[in-house]
């Protein structure tokens, strides 16, 4: 799973987000830092609101919490998704003895981002890509 830190940058730099079941994502700035939360049918969903998108938790998981802004949580992509939205830049992934190593192509070279998880060297080359 990607970092809270990599995850703001993600959506600092423009990721954008449609909440989707099996999503994950956390609630950031309320002592829930290290919570992970699931958008699912039965315990978290999205509802369409004229303010915008609102997570609502149904029988709520935590009590302090009956729906939240989209936009006050952080997603958390899983390595699909972040591989899915290099799109046809994305050339490898590759295992090395100490981590993972993504391969991009961006402008005709190759560009090349580790990490000791395979998730978190996805989430590098993206936030690199958005940052462009």
């Amino acid at each position: 799973m990607i970092a809270l830190e990599l995850a703001q940058r993600l959506r600092d730099a423009g990721l954008p987000w449609s909440p989707a079941a099996g999503d994950r994502f956390v609630v950031p700035d309320r002592d829930l830092d290290d919570e992970v939360f699931v958008v699912s049918d039965m315990v978290v969903e999205v509802h369409q609101r004229p303010s915008g998108q609102v997570l609502g938790f149904n029988g709520t998981t935590e009590w302090a919490l009956d729906s939240i802004e989209t936009d006050t949580v952080v997603w958390l992509p899983r390595e699909q998704q972040l591989r899915v939205l290099l799109g046809r830049q994305f050339r490898a992934l590759e295992a090395q003895p100490h981590g993972f190593v993504v391969v991009i192509e961006r402008d005709g070279a190759e560009q090349q981002f580790v990490d000791v998880d395979a998730e978190q060297a996805y989430a590098r080359a993206l936030l690199a890509v958005l940052e462009s």
